[in-house]
């Protein structure tokens, strides 16, 4: 097969594995910038362009778009599934997920537990919005925040509402979730792969730090994930629409909580701790469902759609 890999470093850590796994697998790779594609939009002919060339013959693609370039970069994944190629993430279930307060309404309505969430864009309503979640300390996350940058808690009341007032002042989306202390600064990140959790670990935050995130400082260990967690997680990922994500929750006292559900999730922190060869995982997928889409060519659900 031919599999481009939409990632802006083919340095990275997660690019590379893609690319060793699938030239171990036999396949023709390319890594292609999203951001200097551009496209001819037509009704008949569909095509990409890269670097002065025409791209085409690709089987398959994976997204690797990070979230500050979602909006162009979906649409670069979008002109690739118009082409024909099968997405391993689909442009659609990507923009779903990077929606942080449309996720959770999504996951909500499924029943899959969640913290108390609130969202408000008035001012006044700061006082309300507080006791909705049950008070403080909470979390205040601005929605197109990622690796824990735009992310602040808030442990007294007062606290909490100067920083929603000068979010709020700013013009910036946000959104505010209960603390959920038992968590101890810790959550857990389960790889979910075609249904499947494949490897899961717990990311600790660095002393005196709540976020878990490996990018503030954090670590990460193998862990043993009861049943409900891992039936939380395939759920959340068919909610989403993923066919590879990370899905990050905290362990509270009742029961996994989802905080939020990942569509580019990085490898090196997973297999490290997992000792998995999760890239090559992903390439089996794309092999198994490329065939599927060759039987069935409707089986891509967002293949022509907006």
């Amino acid at each position: 097969m031919k599999i481009a890999i939409l990632s802006r470093n083919k340095n990275l850590y997660s690019t590379r594995r893609l690319v060793e796994a699938a030239q171990k697998r036999g396949h023709e790779v390319q890594v292609i910038d999203h951001l200097k594609c551009y496209m001819n939009i037509t009704s008949k002919n569909p095509t990409m362009h890269y670097k002065g060339e025409t791209l085409d013959g690709f089987d398959a693609v994976i997204p690797r778009i990070g979230a500050s370039v979602t909006f162009y970069g979906t649409a670069v994944l979008r002109q690739f599934e118009m082409m024909g190629v099968y997405p391993l993430n689909e442009s659609v279930a990507i923009s779903r997920s990077r929606d942080k307060l449309r996720s959770m309404q999504l996951l909500s309505r499924k029943g899959i537990g969640l913290p108390v969430t609130g969202f408000a864009r008035n001012p006044d309503d700061i006082d309300d919005l507080i006791e909705e979640v049950g008070g403080t300390p909470l979390v205040i996350k601005l929605l197109e925040g990622t690796q824990g940058i735009g992310v602040v808690l808030a442990e007294t009341k007062k606290a909490a509402e100067s920083v929603l007032q000068a979010f709020m002042g700013l013009n910036v989306n946000i959104m505010i979730q209960e603390f959920i202390e038992e968590a101890n600064g810790a959550d857990i990140r389960c790889l979910v792969i075609d249904g499947k959790v494949v490897a899961s670990m717990k990311r600790q935050g660095a002393e005196g730090e709540f976020r878990s995130n490996l990018h503030r400082g954090g670590s990460a260990e193998l862990i043993k994930i009861t049943p409900e967690e891992r039936a939380t997680a395939i759920i959340a990922s068919k909610v989403m629409g993923l066919n590879v994500c990370g899905v990050d929750m905290l362990r509270s006292a009742r029961g996994p909580l989802i905080m939020e559900v990942n569509s580019s999730p990085g490898l090196e922190g997973i297999e490290k701790a997992s000792g998995k060869d999760i890239a090559d995982l992903m390439i089996k997928v794309i092999e198994k469902k490329v065939n599927q889409n060759v039987d069935n060519p409707n089986k891509t659900k967002t293949k022509g759609r907006g």
